[in-house]
């Protein structure tokens, strides 16, 4: 059985219009941009259209071109974008360790409420 091609990895700036996107489901650039616009008014709307663009060739996002406007939607759910970057980076950094992981992440510093859910969390696992 061929094994199936690894999803491509989003750049910074990539996973940066995911984040906008994932929570719209599917949307316009226009949309897009508004959103973004909230967290980040320098960025104009050409930037947004062209970043789109260039995620929708590389397999990032999907395009309906159905409309006008072309409609665009994540190719990829977040949780299973997150898992596959998640395990390059346990591969890469951590020698391919999810202890050496969370270890580094509880040593960078968490807060009292995250450390509560944690540590409930693994309680709910072990029952």
């Amino acid at each position: 059985m061929p094994t199936l091609p690894a999803p491509p990895k989003p750049t910074a700036a990539e996973l940066d219009l995911l984040q906008t996107l994932w929570p719209l489901g599917a949307a316009t650039a226009k949309q897009v941009h508004q959103a973004i616009l909230k967290e980040r008014p320098e960025v104009t709307y050409a930037t947004v259209l062209r970043l789109m663009q260039i995620m929708h060739t590389k397999g990032l996002l999907i395009r309906d071109e159905r409309e006008r406007s072309h409609v665009y939607a994540p190719a990829q759910a977040q949780d299973s974008l997150q898992t596959n970057l998640l395990k390059d980076l346990i591969q890469k950094a951590f020698s391919g360790s999810a202890k050496a992981l969370v270890m580094a992440a509880l040593r960078s510093g968490i807060s009292k409420k995250e450390r509560e859910e944690i540590e409930n969390m693994l309680k709910e696992e072990d029952q």
